[in-house]
């Protein structure tokens, strides 16, 4: 799994920093989070490609975080074939794309689903094969949603000595039970993979959290994740500015990080007003408070680890 920040800015795209947007790529998939101004333009620097493309998830109906859409679909419709493409998004969003697709009369060779999210939705927004989807609500100035992506449980360890017990032989057979399916012995007897696979494995989490106060579904979203992309918008001298947008700074964004266990952190959503050579302050305030975090620039992979589970 990596994480690839598309764009760390936010309010306006500046010419060293584009706007909010990050792709989670797991194995040939990828899984967007925010598509600001231009997004298709550091997409095609990072040398993505859009057969993958699978999920947009929009935060909110703010310019900086939406205004990429169309582009990003467009530029989906030029791949002969295309795959189908889910939008996950606030109420409201099912309009936003379809009133681009009428005004702007651009041609799809592929399905759109739109998703938005309604009081009676549970925190699952979407699953795959290999990965599934939580939103929550968050407190910005509008309606805001933060997202959780979660890689499904892996399989349990594998033990070649029960397997060779049970007259398993190697080979063939081995891999079929790793992958969760029962095989059967030259002796004619059925084994099963519970037979010889330790408890699930947990999968690999990442959030994305931007455009609000430290609020509950802030943390629910953030708890224990393996990687979390958090707003740190401002320094804390810019702190009632923060509060009066409903923003973050580097510093409080650093204390949700801390209380909700998080094994990493990156700052992202910065401010218009602080340049590059600004961001070690931005970064420096924020490890006072937790030290594993740092603050994104625009086109930085982060790979993603399993975790590590005693006696794997």
């Amino acid at each position: 799994m990596e994480c690839i920040l598309i764009g760390t800015g936010g309010m306006m795209p500046m010419p060293y920093r584009m706007l909010s947007s990050m792709a989670v790529r797991l194995n040939g998939a990828l899984y967007l989070f925010d598509a600001g101004e231009g997004t298709q333009i550091n997409w095609k620097k990072a040398r993505l490609g859009v057969r993958g493309l699978k999920v947009i998830a929009v935060t909110h109906l703010h310019a900086d975080h939406c205004l990429g859409i169309p582009g990003m679909m467009m530029f989906k419709a030029q791949m002969e074939e295309s795959a189908p493409l889910v939008i996950l998004g606030p109420p409201g969003i099912g309009e936003f794309v379809s009133q681009c697709r009428r005004l702007l009369d651009f041609r799809l060779n592929y399905p759109v689903t739109v998703i938005e999210w309604s009081p009676e939705s549970d925190g699952l927004a979407f699953c795959d094969e290999q990965a599934k989807i939580l939103w929550q609500p968050v407190q910005h100035t509008r309606f805001c949603l933060g997202y959780r992506l979660e890689e499904l449980d892996r399989p349990g360890k594998f033990s070649p000595e029960r397997a060779q017990e049970l007259g398993v032989e190697r080979g063939p057979l081995w891999g079929r039970l790793q992958r969760g399916q029962s095989v059967t012995t030259p002796s004619q007897r059925t084994v099963e993979p519970s037979e010889v696979l330790g408890p699930p494995r947990r999968g690999r989490h990442v959030a994305f959290v931007v455009d609000t106060r430290p609020a509950p579904g802030v943390y629910a979203l953030c708890r224990e994740a393996d990687l979390a992309f958090l707003e740190g918008m401002f320094l804390a001298e810019h702190g009632q500015h923060a509060e009066k947008k409903g923003h973050m700074t580097a510093v409080e964004a650093a204390a949700v990080a801390r209380r909700a266990q998080v094994e990493r952190v990156v700052l992202t959503h910065i401010s218009p007003r602080y340049e590059n050579f600004e961001l070690k302050e931005l970064e420096d305030e924020a490890r006072r408070e937790f030290e594993p975090v740092r603050v994104g620039r625009d086109l930085d992979t982060f790979a993603v680890s399993f975790p590590e589970v005693p006696g794997d």
